[in-house]
Formats: C-alpha cells, sequence, structure tokens
C-alpha cells in the first residue's frame, strides 16, 4: 500500500501545474533606467573617441 501511495503522490506531484512567480520575467523601472543610463554613457564615450579622432587626424593631414 505504501506504493501505491507513492505512485498517486508522484502523479499528483507531475500532473500539478508548477506555481509561477508572478515577478518572473517583469522589467523593472530601474532596470530601464540602467540601461538607458549606460546607452548615454556609452554614447557620450563613442563621441568623445570620435571627436578625438577626427581632431588627431586634422592635425596629421596639416602642414
Amino acid at each position: 500500500m505504501p506504493h501505491l501511495l507513492t505512485t498517486l503522490t508522484l502523479l499528483k506531484a507531475y500532473l500539478t501545474p508548477p506555481e509561477r512567480d508572478p515577478e518572473r520575467g517583469s522589467v523593472t523601472i530601474e532596470h530601464v533606467l540602467w540601461a538607458v543610463a549606460v546607452i548615454a554613457i556609452v554614447g557620450i564615450v563613442v563621441a568623445a573617441i570620435t571627436n578625438y579622432v577626427t581632431t588627431q587626424s586634422g592635425l596629421i593631414s596639416s602642414p
């Protein structure tokens, strides 16, 4: 009889859908703000490097 109870318990656990976390997959405003900040910082760095390289290349070509 204990094997039947174990089997029934396992069958019930298998057929019962898992509990889902309501927070799973949600993007908080904090994550969005961090992403925007990182994109802005990368944009500033790229602009600074582009400006520096353009300035230096202008100095090389002028006599």
